[in-house]
């Protein structure tokens, strides 16, 4: 897999399951070869992989802690040494530690949190913009949260990072768009991934979650995924600098009642 191959390529962050491997699997349904990163779970890096396969692309997949910056450059080292540059950039990974007051948050939780979910992906997108060749029609989409404007309690470095990542995406959009890079954001509500077990696990609680969703449903993956590659596509290319809540109506819905 190299940029002179026929098909682009895309990198995605945390491919591994979730958004992520939805993200790459829609993007390799659309022509592209994937890179795949994952934090730990090299199983269900193998698996992605395997899938996007099946739709006749290529993929790579690279193990990286994106909190921390030697392995962001180690993986884009492995890529360059392997002639692979790549058109679009999907900034998935993350973590959610929510569910600490801000009285009694340690610094850990703080510094672990804004590392990985803003540090990291400000990081990814300067060594992806730094090797575009042909900047024409690349794409950087970073995957926020509805938490980029919407506080929760118990939140504050998610918030704190997710809100961040806005004001990232709107600044290299500016940057950016005389290369002909689009930088935007995609905002999910509530979808069924791993992050969300606990709610796939206890019926109640999901049910509890869901009505308040306007929709009364939980997204799918798929859906965003669907979001994210038409962002990534040719369709896209007037649209930069923008945050695209998928959230079944979630955050239109704060203080009904009130």
């Amino acid at each position: 897999m190299s940029d002179k191959a026929e098909h682009p390529v895309a990198i995605v962050t945390g491919a591994d399951s979730g958004i992520g491997r939805a993200t790459a699997l829609a993007l390799a349904q659309a022509g592209h070869d994937i890179v795949i990163t994952y934090h730990s779970d090299a199983e269900g890096a193998r698996d992605t992989a395997s899938d996007i396969q099946n739709t006749g692309r290529s993929a790579h997949v690279l193990q990286c802690d994106q909190s921390d910056p030697q392995q962001i450059e180690a993986m884009f080292r492995q890529l360059d040494d392997q002639g692979i540059t790549a058109r679009v950039l999907v900034n998935n990974a993350g973590i959610d530690l929510s569910g600490t007051r801000v009285t009694g948050m340690d610094d850990d939780h703080w510094t672990k949190t804004i590392a990985t979910d803003l540090t990291g992906p400000f990081m990814l997108a300067r060594a992806f913009a730094q090797r575009l060749r042909q900047p024409q029609g690349a794409r950087i989409i970073n995957v926020s949260s509805i938490h980029e404007d919407v506080a929760r309690i118990g939140s504050a470095a998610y918030d704190a990072a997710k809100g961040g990542l806005r004001m990232l995406t709107r600044t290299m959009a500016l940057e950016l768009a005389e290369q002909g890079v689009t930088v935007n954001n995609v905002a999910p509500g509530m979808i069924m991934t791993p992050i969300n077990q606990e709610a796939a696990d206890d019926p109640e609680l999901r049910r509890r979650m869901e009505s308040h969703i306007p929709l009364r449903r939980a997204g799918k993956p798929e859906e965003v995924a669907a979001l994210i590659a038409f962002l990534a596509s040719d369709a896209a290319s007037y649209i930069t600098g923008q945050s695209f809540f998928i959230d079944g109506g979630l955050s239109i819905n704060l203080g009904q009642g009130a």
